[in-house]
């Protein structure tokens, strides 16, 4: 069921999650295209999110957007400093602005970062960890995984955990996606697009996720003639049979990824899998440090288990 629509507003909107978007020619959406499909949402009872450029809209937009209620999905290079102080959640695309920024409790912070600078600059996450209250990370170039990356992953989600451990021990439960959001689940929490969200493009056009619209993939129906998903069951859990029965549960399931690696948009990449049973086991290890402290209920459990990859795990069991 449907609960989400995420509005990219101009082709150089700012990314949230895995797929880059190199466009960097301004083409702001239509903005009757825009008041039809606001209206539409309404219908729907949708929440809307909207993924903003870097530039200020001009005023009619800002109109239209205010008469709705919705989250803004902002750059830390925003130049509406208004918009950028009030939005919900702030998108860093370089390590550079870090230093500087003034982080609020009451923002979310995704930091986009590909695996090499995530190891050279990780220090910065700890400075940043006192500041705020949620705060997620997320990989650029996953296909660049290998067993050396495997290595220096698993050693600094190790050394992250220490620092999350000691914001816990002061009073201060931060969540930061790879590591906390695993210890609160009990089922699977993903993202879930084309199931719960879609996207309406710049074009008028809906799309699965922003990452199929900046990639030219297929669209899925547009404002005038409404959504038409193909083979809509093939985005849902159920029909994953690799996540249907994994317990990575704060696992993307980035569809996005699915059709970039492997060309089904319900069949992960094994670097998908191995990146998220690393964050698997290292939240473990922060739960049970965590629960030291006495003054946070954690009831979950995460398993022991010794495997890092569920689909070799699952031919293994067949030929034992």
């Amino acid at each position: 069921m449907l609960k989400y629509l995420i509005v990219q507003l101009d082709d150089t909107s700012v990314s949230f999650c895995h797929y880059n978007n190199d466009k960097t020619e301004p083409c702001l959406i239509d903005l009757d295209v825009l008041k039809k499909v606001l209206f539409w949402s309404m219908k729907e009872n949708l929440i809307v999110q909207f993924l903003y450029p870097d530039y200020q809209l001009p005023t009619d937009y800002t109109t239209v957007i205010s008469g709705i209620d919705h989250a803004d999905i902002v750059s830390s290079t925003c130049e509406d400093e208004e918009l950028l102080k009030e939005s919900e959640v702030v998108i860093f695309d370089t390590w550079a602005a870090i230093n500087y920024f003034p982080f609020s409790q009451n923002q979310a912070y995704v930091i986009r970062t590909s695996f090499a600078d995530l190891f050279s600059n990780g220090a910065f996450l700890n400075t940043i960890l006192p500041k705020v209250s949620r705060l997620n990370v997320v990989i650029t170039d996953m296909q660049s995984f290998n067993s050396e990356v495997e290595k220096q992953y698993s050693l600094f989600l190790d050394n992250f955990n220490e620092k999350i451990y000691q914001e816990y021990k002061n009073n201060h439960s931060v969540q930061v996606n790879i590591l906390t959001d695993r210890m609160m689940l009990d089922s699977m929490n993903n993202c879930n697009a084309g199931v719960e969200s879609i996207t309406l493009a710049p074009n008028g056009k809906f799309y699965v996720c922003p990452g199929f619209y900046t990639d030219n993939l297929a669209e899925i129906g547009d404002v005038e003639t409404g959504l038409d998903i193909k083979n809509p069951q093939l985005y849902k859990l159920d029909y994953a049979p690799i996540c249907k029965i994994c317990d990575a549960w704060h696992c993307k399931r980035c569809v996005w990824l699915n059709k970039k690696t492997t060309m089904e948009v319900n069949t992960p990449s094994r670097e998908q899998c191995v990146i998220s049973h690393i964050e698997r086991n290292a939240s473990r290890k922060l739960l049970s440090q965590i629960r030291k402290i006495g003054t946070f209920r954690l009831d979950n459990e995460i398993p022991a288990i010794d495997y890092l990859d569920p689909f070799e795990n699952i031919i293994n069991k067949q030929y034992i």
